[in-house]
C-alpha cells in the first residue's frame, strides 16, 4: 500500500539489480526515492516522477557525505536507507591478496558503516528512521571460495546486530534481508582474485564458480526482494534477519544450519560445490 505520505528513501547500489527493484518497485508505490550509483555519468538526471538518481561511492566518505546532504537540502529528512551497494570476489583465502581482501571489505563492510554514519546524526534528530542492511545467506554461511565476499557479509551481520540494538530506543528500526542466489549483474560482475587463475586451487575453484553462477542465473528476478524490503519498513516492529531466495537455500541456511552437526553441514556445502 502506498504510504500516507510520502516517505523519502534513499538506497545505495541503484543502478542495477536488487537497489534498481527496489528502488521502481516503491516509486510504484508512492515513496520519493534517491538511488545511488558510482557510474555519475551515466545516471539520467529524472529517470521517473518519485525517483531520482544521484551519485555516490560508498568507499569514499567524501561522496557519501555529499548525497546525503543532497537528499536533505532536497527534502529535509531521510525516513529509510537501504544499503545495498557491493560486489563479490572469488578465489581461495590463500590466492585472494591483503588488498582484494581490503577493497572487498572497503565496499561490503565499511560502505555501509560510512552510510549509516552519515545519515544516523538526522533520523535521531528525527527521532524515527529505518535502516534495511543488504547482506547475504552468505553472511550465515561461507562457502567454498567465497571466503572474503563472506567475511564482508559475516561483519555486516554483526554490525547490524549491534546497530539495532543500540537504536531501538531511539525510535530507529534496523533489520536485514538476507539473498540467496538471484539472476542479477552480479554474476558478470564478480571478480576473480588475481592470483587464482594459476593457483593451486584453479581446478577446484572453477567448479564451485560454476555451481554459483549456475544458481544465480536460474534464480528468481529480485522483485520479491523489493517486495520484502515494503513489508520491512511498513512493519512497526520488524524483525533482524529475514531471508529471501530459493525454498532449498533458505531451508539449509534457516533450519539444517541449526539442526544438522557441523561436520555434517559442512559436508553438505563442500560436496554440493564440489568438493569431496
Amino acid at each position: 500500500m502506498k504510504p500516507a505520505s510520502p516517505r523519502v528513501v534513499l538506497i545505495t547500489g541503484a543502478s542495477s539489480g536488487i537497489g534498481k527493484a527496489c528502488a521502481e518497485y516503491l516509486q510504484g508505490l508512492g515513496y520519493r526515492v534517491y538511488g545511488t550509483s558510482r557510474r555519475a555519468a551515466a545516471l539520467p538526471p529524472e529517470p521517473g516522477p518519485g525517483l531520482r538518481l544521484i551519485a555516490m561511492d560508498v568507499t569514499s566518505e567524501e561522496s557519501v557525505r555529499r548525497a546525503v546532504e543532497l537528499v536533505l537540502a532536497r527534502e529535509g529528512r531521510i525516513d529509510v536507507v537501504v544499503n545495498n551497494a557491493g560486489w563479490g570476489i572469488a578465489g581461495s583465502v590463500e590466492d585472494t591478496s591483503i588488498a582484494e581482501a581490503q577493497e572487498q571489505l572497503d565496499a561490503n563492510f565499511f560502505g555501509v558503516l560510512r552510510v549509516c554514519q552519515a545519515v544516523l546524526p538526522t533520523l535521531r534528530r528525527q527521532g524515527s528512521g529505518c535502516i534495511v542492511n543488504i547482506s547475504s545467506m552468505g553472511g550465515l554461511v561461507s562457502i567454498p571460495f567465497q571466503g572474503l565476499y563472506s567475511a564482508s557479509k559475516f561483519a555486516v551481520e554483526g554490525m547490524t546486530e549491534s546497530l539495532r540494538m543500540e537504536l531501538r530506543p531511539l525510535g530507529i528500526r534496523v533489520a536485514m534481508i538476507e539473498p540467496g542466489d538471484f539472476r542479477t549483474g552480479f554474476t558478470a560482475e564478480r571478480r576473480m582474485a588475481a592470483a587464482a587463475a594459476q593457483g593451486p586451487y584453479h581446478k577446484a575453484l572453477c567448479t564451485a564458480v560454476e555451481v554459483m553462477e549456475k544458481d544465480e542465473q536460474g534464480g528468481a528476478t529480485p522483485e520479491a526482494i523489493a517486495w520484502r524490503l515494503e513489508k520491512i519498513i511498513e512493519a512497526r516492529d520488524p524483525k533482524l534477519r529475514h531471508l529471501v531466495g530459493p525454498l532449498a537455500q533458505r531451508f539449509a541456511v534457516g533450519v539444517l544450519r541449526k539442526l544438522l552437526p557441523q561436520r555434517w553441514f559442512e559436508r553438505m556445502i563442500a560436496g554440493y560445490y564440489g568438493i569431496a
